[in-house]
């Protein structure tokens, strides 16, 4: 690897001190390293938020990404079409996606310059309202807009009318993603490299509504019905907490598993039950 990226949460790396000290450390062994800047996507009536991408060049080796499992999550968003693997530093908090502590990053690029590592696909999904697609790696949520009343849903499974219930949102997830809002919602935890979609609701109005696991070739659509009363209802339909979707009665949003991938560079070879392990101890 000769040419390098470093994404970076301003937030976090306030004065890009640590991105700058790993562009020194790259150029002083002959490497090529930018720091990405930002540029807005493109707006339309269907999209009612757009956060910022990064600008990574296209001939760009590997993506180092300064931040947490957000930042990293935006990244991928970025590189989605240019098939170039990252890694993350963690400069968050339970970072499941960062494998490098901020304390180890001399020795993690020491590391990726000899080529002691993997590189991991994972899964993404691919999501589309009215003609209009989205990708996350992690999950893509549909939750209410402007309004505190549950939404009506209607599920298919390959066409097949699944089940109808009402509840404050709904989660469909990659394995990836289960250990984000899957998780908190109650959903499973599911090993990351693996390939299945995971649909779970959040705070359903029912007794018996459970998390549900699919085969990575199934189509999944989410159709938005009218309200308890009659109703026109509004919901977003959010991808990785980034690109939204307005949607509204009778729309249907459909997802299935993209043929893109994010590629995850990888330096230590724990186990993911050594990480989840940890992560519960935090």
């Amino acid at each position: 690897m000769d040419k390098f990226c470093i994404v970076a949460n301003r937030n976090k790396d306030r004065s890009l001190a640590l991105s700058n000290h790993i562009k020194d450390y790259l150029e002083e062994r002959g490497k090529t390293c930018v720091i990405a800047s930002e540029k807005s996507e493109e707006s339309d009536p269907l999209h009612i938020t757009r956060n910022h991408l990064s600008v990574i060049p296209e001939d760009t080796d590997l993506v180092i990404v300064l931040g947490g499992d957000g930042t990293m999550l935006q990244a991928a968003r970025s590189v989605a079409f240019m098939d170039v693997p990252l890694i993350g530093v963690n400069l968050g908090t339970m970072g499941y996606l960062t494998e490098v502590d901020e304390s180890g990053v001399d020795e993690a690029l020491e590391k990726i310059l000899k080529g002691e590592y993997e590189i991991e696909d994972r899964m993404m999904l691919r999501g589309s309202v009215e003609g209009k697609k989205d990708y996350s790696l992690n999950d893509i949520i549909l939750t209410r807009y402007q309004d505190i009343s549950t939404i009506g849903y209607n599920i298919y499974v390959n066409d097949q009318f699944l089940y109808n219930y009402f509840a404050d949102g709904l989660i469909i997830s990659t394995p990836t993603g289960s250990t984000g809002y899957n998780m908190s919602a109650g959903g499973p935890i599911i090993e990351p490299s693996a390939h299945m979609i995971l649909v779970t609701p959040v705070c359903p109005h029912t007794l018996s509504s459970r998390s549900l696991v699919f085969s990575p070739g199934t189509r999944i659509e989410v159709e938005l019905t009218e309200g308890r009363d009659g109703r026109e209802q509004k919901a977003i339909s959010s991808f990785d907490g980034s690109g939204t979707i307005l949607m509204h009665s009778g729309d249907r949003l459909e997802i299935k598993m993209s043929k893109k991938t994010t590629k995850i560079l990888r330096l230590n070879r724990v186990s993911f039950l050594e990480v989840i392990s940890k992560k519960f101890e935090k």
